[in-house]
């Protein structure tokens, strides 16, 4: 698959870009995790997002074991290449905590 080439150059180095899930319907920014080419390439192709788990060093398609899915509807990149935005249906909440989004907790002075 041909990648823009911001994004391209950071897949030749190996690197990984940083993925932001956005609900698509109200723009509720649901969670971070980290694409490589190869969970891009599938979540293109089966438009369920796919992430890079650096904890687990392989793939992981959201919601496999948790039923908690993630639809694409689109994906767009910022200006550097360094990051992509991830344009989503959510079933069930996208945090692993069970919370609707990541981003639940603020952070107060």
């Amino acid at each position: 698959m041909n990648f823009p080439p911001e994004i391209q150059e950071r897949f030749l180095k190996d690197e990984l870009v940083a993925a932001i899930a956005q609900e698509s319907s109200t723009g509720e920014i649901l969670m971070l995790a980290w694409m490589n080419k190869e969970a891009l390439e599938k979540t293109l192709e089966t438009k369920r997002v796919t992430y890079w788990s650096r904890s687990r060093n392989s793939l992981w398609v959201k919601g496999e074991t948790s039923g908690n899915t993630q639809d694409l509807i689109s994906i767009s990149y910022d200006c550097d290449g360094d990051a992509i935005l991830l344009k989503v249906h959510q079933q069930g909440s996208a945090c692993h905590t069970g919370e609707r989004t990541c981003f639940h907790r603020e952070l107060t002075k």
